[in-house]
C-alpha cells in the first residue's frame, strides 16, 4: 500500500508579509528622494504647474502607498486563492495607472521622466519583497 501525502499550501504569515513590507518601505522611501535628489542635481526641474515638489515629499508619498499596498497583500493573504500571483498582477496594474498623472500633468518632458522611474524605483523595490512573503 502506498501513500500519498498533499503539503498543505503555504499561508504566509501577516507578521511576516508586514515586516518585509516594512522594511521595503523603508528602502524604498530613502531611495525614491535620492532619485528625485540626483535628477535636481542633473539638472531636471521638480516643478509642476510652476510649483516645485519637495524631495521629501517622494518619500511621504511612497511611504504612504507602500502601506496601502502592505495593507492589500495581507487582505489578499487571507483572501486569494493565489496570493503572490493575484499581489503581483494587481500591483503591477496599480503601478501603471500610476504613472498616468505623470504623463498629463504640467510638467516639462524631463520632469515627467523623473517622476514616473521614482514611481517604478519604488514600486521595483516593494512589490518583490512583499510578493516573496506570500504564497504562490
Amino acid at each position: 500500500m502506498s501513500t500519498t501525502i498533499i503539503a498543505a499550501p503555504r499561508v504566509a504569515s501577516t507578521r511576516s508579509v508586514l515586516g518585509a513590507g516594512a522594511v521595503a518601505t523603508v528602502v524604498a522611501s530613502a531611495a525614491t528622494p535620492v532619485v528625485a535628489a540626483a535628477g535636481r542635481a542633473a539638472g531636471i526641474s521638480l516643478d509642476i504647474a510652476g510649483a516645485p515638489i519637495p524631495v521629501l515629499g517622494f518619500a511621504n508619498l511612497t511611504a504612504f502607498f507602500s502601506l496601502i499596498g502592505l495593507v492589500l497583500a495581507v487582505v489578499l493573504s487571507r483572501t486569494a486563492r493565489r496570493p503572490r500571483r493575484t499581489f503581483v498582477r494587481t500591483t503591477v496594474v496599480l503601478t501603471v495607472l500610476s504613472l498616468v498623472p505623470d504623463v498629463i500633468v504640467d510638467a516639462a518632458p524631463a520632469t515627467k521622466a523623473l517622476l514616473m522611474l521614482t514611481h517604478l524605483v519604488a514600486a521595483a523595490i516593494v512589490i518583490p519583497a512583499v510578493a516573496r512573503r506570500l504564497a504562490a
